[in-house]
């Protein structure tokens, strides 16, 4: 049945045969402010009055104008976002900041209480208990093989055989707690797989919203992979630490954790060798950064599907283009260090749990599991998760969401927690092995390890947990290598709808006591405090690597903002006109948005970290220019000096990856027995050295290279002839 239009309506209504099975939705604006009463004659023959009656003007409702703008919530909004860009650096203004975002929440929860902002509805809970069933025999079957994994990965390494039990016990355990016959969705993929096969066929069909989710997943794509040689454009010494781990396992040592400088997870060392051996990069930064950027793309499609799990498919939408064109998840992609790996198994982590909360699946809780033991083998914060998620079920069962349900609730964190448990094994053995390699990093800076607390330690933590609140509105940290230091960790866009939506999700749990929107507020300084607890050195809170997990509700939220402003134009408007409006308001955000992040991204990060780092790479490519020429690869030198390069990243880019080209000024002479030509690279600054190789080679001709960035350039000395009276 097609929609009835007004006209219909108002027959209906002069007719006084209003059908029940209609529905009408000017029925819904009638009772809103929209529409006033107007009076109009009705017609004799659609009223049949009394005999002896004159025909009664008949009061009806009718639209004095098609589309009411709705100026409450776009005054919310441009408060909002004035407010910000008060507190955007060079010249911040917290003050006038504070009372312009006051007028937005005052604003906001008019627009609210009137309807023009709207909040997306939660999907509804099922009432049904999760089953708390288990294949006993298997389980009790997987446990003596659990031991004797546990047993066999000792050593720090992995090996055919531990690595055949631990798969054996995963397989065993996976069987016991699944519901339902374990594979059966897969063969029925391979089944129409094999039927496509015998008859191919492809029937294409793309709806508006595929089309807009290619278009936003080719923007998001942009963003994350362009530039990805300039931006950033040179390693630093953690880079080498990484290279160097990578390189042992390309030869053949498997490690589980590596202690290398105080101790990394096991993800990117592997996945960067996979790179390396399937795409032929070889130890280089552009194999960082192919498997960085790969995790934080990763991340994006469960960011949808979260999305659509605490709002709608638009919720998902405009959360991923809001986090795929962020500078934060970029900026931390793009260092090439382990940082996207938190967000990158936090974002599937709370999708299977949220989701099997909300559907009393209990193989989501599996998958959930599978999430949080692969994560602890990415990066450390990830080790906060696990108290996090204890948090989240407290809060499911004091709701009322969980009537019914609360054993069972229990009972699929468990599972959870086992398959998490199975996975990481190999981890805790090393663990029990290794506590204080495994445990070193997080107690430097959770206790007195290493330092002593620099104040009161309720003062310490209550700071801290107050500036990494504030961060994405006020200040980031001062971290130059995975920020642009004192300045928001969001946009003005991104900034002003978190605000906005935080507001929105809160007034939603007033209304409807979901524990899912307390725990979407909470999870924010949850899954930062492992920046919020670095007690012992505070100077470090905030920083955007420790605060990664928090990428995930912190865009959900920005979000359910923007999709409740443009929904409730599209509702409330009765014209094209209406709805025109309301795109182009959600295109001119989203395009601010990506202008600035461009800019943040792609020309102040860039320039601020150039500006930091040292150059090694134009020191590694005079190098392989003169390997390639005149000398060799072992007849060139640089020679270290004090908050210099890093001399193993100049071999790295050099080429020569297992070569550190440090020369100290002790060992000058030893370099005379070594076959001309000779070139010794040095800190522009550096006389004393330069003026020791001129005695020693008298005829050396030197240069001054000219770097790009200021106070980078460097000496090139070079030896074309022995010395008289040398070797």
């Amino acid at each position: 049945m097609e929609e009835p239009s007004i006209l219909d309506y108002l027959k209906a209504k002069l007719s006084l045969r209003h059908r029940k099975d209609l529905d009408y939705p000017w029925d819904d604006i009638l009772k809103t402010s929209l529409l006033e009463d107007q009076i109009i004659e009705s017609p004799t023959e659609m009223i049949s009055p009394e005999p002896g009656d004159k025909p009664s003007p008949v009061i009806v409702s009718l639209p004095k104008s098609t589309y009411h703008f709705p100026w409450r919530a776009m005054l919310a909004l441009a408060f909002a976002l004035v407010a910000q860009r008060a507190l955007e650096p060079p010249d911040p203004n917290p003050t006038t900041g504070i009372i312009l975002y006051l007028f937005s929440l005052a604003f906001l929860i008019w627009a609210i209480v009137t309807k023009e902002w709207e909040i997306a509805a939660l999907k509804e809970e099922s009432n049904q208990p999760i089953p708390i069933t288990i294949h006993t025999y298997t389980f009790l079957i997987s446990l003596p093989f659990m031991l004797l994994a546990f047993l066999a990965f000792s050593g720090n390494e992995f090996n055919g055989l531990n690595l055949f039990l631990g798969l054996m016990v995963f397989v065993l355990v996976f069987r016991a707690l699944w519901i339902g016959t374990p594979g059966k969705k897969l063969t029925w993929v391979f089944q129409k797989i094999w039927s496509w096969i015998k008859k191919p066929e492809i029937n294409l069909h793309l709806s508006s919203f595929s089309l807009l989710l290619i278009a936003a997943a080719l923007l998001v794509i942009f963003f994350r992979v362009y530039n990805i040689s300039g931006v950033p454009g040179e390693m630093f010494s953690d880079h080498a630490e990484k290279l160097a781990d990578i390189s042992d396992v390309l030869n053949g040592q498997t490690s589980i954790f590596f202690p290398r400088n105080t101790g990394r997870e096991a993800v990117q060392m592997y996945l960067t060798a996979a790179i390396i051996l399937i795409f032929k990069t070889g130890l280089t930064f552009t194999s960082l950064k192919i498997g960085t950027i790969l995790a934080g793309l990763l991340t994006l499609p469960y960011i949808y599907l979260l999305g659509k799990e605490v709002g709608n498919r638009w919720v998902g939408l405009l959360a991923l283009v809001l986090a795929g064109i962020a500078y934060w998840p970029n900026v931390i992609s793009r260092v090439s260090l382990r940082f996207p790996l938190y967000p990158l198994f936090i974002a599937p982590l709370l999708f299977y749990f949220i989701r099997g909360l909300r559907t009393s699946n209990r193989n989501d809780f599996i998958f959930a599991g599978i999430a949080l033991g692969l994560g602890l083998y990415g990066y450390s914060p990830m080790r906060i998760v696990p108290f996090v998620l204890i948090i989240a079920v407290g809060l499911y069962l004091v709701h009322a969401q969980s009537r019914g349900k609360r054993l069972s609730a229990i009972w699929s964190l468990a599972v959870l927690a086992i398959i998490a448990l199975i996975i990481f094994l190999p981890l805790l053995r090393y663990w029990v092995e290794n506590p204080d390699m495994f445990d070193y990093r997080a107690l430097t800076r959770l206790t007195t390890t290493e330092r002593a607390y620099p104040g009161p330690l309720l003062q310490v933590f209550l700071d801290n947990l107050w500036r990494a609140m504030i961060m994405f509105f006020w200040n980031n940290g001062d971290i130059w290598v995975h920020s642009i230091p004192n300045r928001p960790a969001l946009d003005v866009v991104s900034a002003a709808l978190f605000f906005i939506g935080t507001v929105l999700v809160f007034v939603r749990y007033i209304r409807k006591q979901n524990w899912l929107d307390l725990f979407l507020i909470l999870s924010i300084p949850l899954l930062m405090m492992p920046s919020i607890l670095s007690l012992a050195f505070p100077e470090e809170n905030p920083s955007l690597n420790r605060t990664g997990g928090a990428i995930i509700p912190v865009f959900l939220i920005a979000a359910i903002a923007l999709e409740g402003l443009l929904s409730g134009m599209v509702r409330r408007a009765v014209s094209r006109w209406g709805k025109t409006l309301a795109v182009a308001v959600g295109l001119l955000l989203l395009l601010w948005s990506s202008i600035q992040n461009y800019d943040l991204v792609f020309r102040q990060y860039r320039d601020q970290f150039m500006a930091g780092a040292w150059n090694t790479s134009d020191i590694g490519g005079m190098i392989r220019e003169f390997a390639d020429t005149i000398g060799t690869r072992d007849t060139a030198y640089v020679v270290p000096f004090p908050y210099w390069v890093d001399t193993r990243l100049v071999g790295i880019n050099a080429g020569f990856p297992e070569k550190d080209y440090a020369l100290w000024p002790e060992k000058f002479a030893e370099t005379l027995a070594q076959p001309v030509p000779k070139l010794f690279i040095l800190k522009s600054d550096d006389t004393q050295d330069v003026t020791a190789l001129k005695k020693l080679y008298p005829d050396a001709i030197t240069y001054i290279f000219r770097a790009q960035w200021e106070g980078k350039d460097f000496v090139l000395l070079y030896v074309l002839s022995q010395p008289s009276g040398s070797p």
